[in-house]
C-alpha cells in the first residue's frame, strides 16, 4: 500500500469507528485551500466535530498523532473558522484527532478537543 491508499483506508476505519460510537458523519475531505483539508466532519450529539486522521502502517516513523505539527494544526484551525463563518448556525464545535496504527496490530486512538 502507498501513502495515499493507507490514508484513505485510515479515514474509512475512522468513519466506521465514529459511526459505531454514535457520531453522525456529515462530510469527508473538505478542502479549503491547498494547505487545508478537514478529513472528517461529524456530529457528536449537538457538537460539530472536525476530525484530523493520521494513519501509519507501523510505528517505525513514530506515533501517527506526532504528524500533527503546529503548522498543520494552524491550517486545520483556518479551515474550521472558514467553515464556521459560512455555517454560522453551529455554536458548539471541537477539533479531534484520530490516530490509527495498522501493525503490529490495529490500534485506533481518539483524542478529543485537541
Amino acid at each position: 500500500m502507498n501513502n495515499v491508499s493507507i490514508g484513505k483506508y485510515g479515514e474509512d476505519l475512522a468513519c466506521k469507528y465514529l459511526s459505531d460510537n454514535g457520531y453522525k458523519i456529515i462530510e469527508r475531505n473538505l478542502r479549503f485551500s491547498r494547505f487545508c483539508e478537514i478529513d472528517i466532519l461529524a456530529f457528536d450529539k449537538n457538537t460539530l466535530v472536525f476530525c484530523e486522521v493520521k494513519t501509519r502502517s507501523s510505528l517505525i516513523c513514530g506515533l501517527p498523532q506526532e504528524a500533527i505539527t503546529k503548522s498543520k494544526y494552524q491550517n486545520i484551525k483556518k479551515g474550521v473558522f472558514f467553515y464556521l463563518n459560512e455555517h454560522s448556525q453551529y455554536k458548539k464545535f471541537r477539533i479531534d484527532a484520530i490516530s490509527i496504527t495498522l501493525k503490529p496490530e490495529l490500534k485506533i486512538e481518539h483524542l478529543k478537543n485537541i
